[in-house]
């Protein structure tokens, strides 16, 4: 695993950290993701939560007060409650606080039963857990999953943000977005984020939430230091 910050830029401070999949020698997540199968679709998912886990605590995020967000698979869940039990138990282990985790989604591909994956959200935000739809805007992570799924947090895709600055419709889109998940409650995080001038316009927005390689590339099994851009400050926390 790899670790990205989100940074909130009201605080200064990382709000939460993605844990991204990586080979054994920090291998690009294709080179792992390539190999996942149907046979052992359920097993790579189990183990993926278990590492981040058990890296994360390694690494000092709960010292950091930050959450962890864990990517997971929907089609590797076959019941909410039961797949679950592993998570807790490996975060009882480390002492990890279960109301810390994020779990996020995403499917490049259309839904086979939306209804199940309308569960899992509905099962992990009954535990406390945090929930959120990766990606929204590319694919099929779009509207219509917002409106069935309503998890707590949208990642906005970074093909959405790419020159935000300088582009009127992406702007637009983005400023509907935002305005349109404050009125239903849903956190709005904005990935990609690579210049200054993309910054401006999310903050103009009112997005607090960032994520990006203009605070930080993620760091392999470690949390790396994030430069902070704030206004005139510039500062390494």
């Amino acid at each position: 695993m790899a670790f990205q910050p989100i940074v909130d830029i009201v605080h200064g401070a990382p709000f939460a950290y993605e844990a991204l999949v990586r080979g054994p020698a920090g291998e690009a997540a294709a080179s792992v993701l390539s190999r996942v199968s149907d046979a052992n679709r359920y097993a790579f998912d189990q183990q993926c939560r278990v590492k981040a886990i058990e890296l994360a605590a390694k690494a000092g995020l709960i010292e950091s007060g930050a959450r962890l967000s864990i990517n997971f698979l929907p089609n590797a869940v076959y019941s909410p409650a039961a797949c679950i039990q592993l998570t807790l138990k490996t975060a009882k282990a480390t002492g990890f606080p279960t109301d810390r985790l994020i779990f996020e989604f995403t499917e490049n591909e259309e839904m086979a039963d939306p209804d199940h994956v309308a569960n899992i959200i509905a099962t992990y935000q009954k535990m406390g857990f945090g929930t959120a739809l990766d990606d929204f805007g590319a694919g099929y992570a779009g509207l219509n999953l917002l409106a069935r799924f309503q998890p707590d947090i949208i990642k906005l895709d970074m093909e959405l943000i790419r020159g935000l600055d300088t582009s009127m419709p992406r702007r637009m889109i983005v400023e509907g977005v935002v305005r349109m998940c404050a009125a239903l409650g849903v956190t709005v995080i904005a990935e990609g984020i690579e210049t200054a001038g993309e910054l401006d316009a999310l903050r103009a927005m009112g997005v607090r939430y960032i994520q990006g390689f203009y605070f930080a590339r993620p760091g392999f099994e470690m949390l790396p230091p994030v430069t902070l851009h704030l206004g005139e400050e510039r500062r390494t926390a």
